[in-house]
């Protein structure tokens, strides 16, 4: 069973021309939201719910697949299970590379 969120009031907001919503500074600070952030709109049995969104660029939305988090996934395993190794420069690197070739 899905527990429901906490409601919250922040008051009353007024319908303004062009059909303009302001929210007020509380709920902004409250949610940490930022001038220009993007919203979903939907309606659910006759309430109006705003949904905070980041949209991703075009030029990004590879990184964000699910065949790449996967890699990502197992990258962060790997990092996490100390499978790497560091170097100083990369002379020493190309060193422990030519090693790897030579098992």
């Amino acid at each position: 069973m899905q527990a429901q969120a906490k409601k919250k009031s922040f008051g009353f907001v007024r319908l303004g021309k062009r059909t303009v919503v302001t929210l007020g500074a509380e709920v902004k600070r409250e949610l940490r939201l930022a001038d220009g952030d993007v919203f979903e709109l939907c309606v659910e049995d006759g309430k109006i719910i705003l949904e905070p969104k980041k949209l991703i660029p075009a030029d990004q939305q590879w990184f964000w697949t699910e065949e790449w988090q996967v890699g990502e996934r197992e990258a962060q395993a790997e990092i996490e299970a100390g499978k790497v190794k560091h170097f100083d420069s990369m002379e020493e690197f190309l060193t422990d590379l030519g090693k790897e070739d030579e098992d």
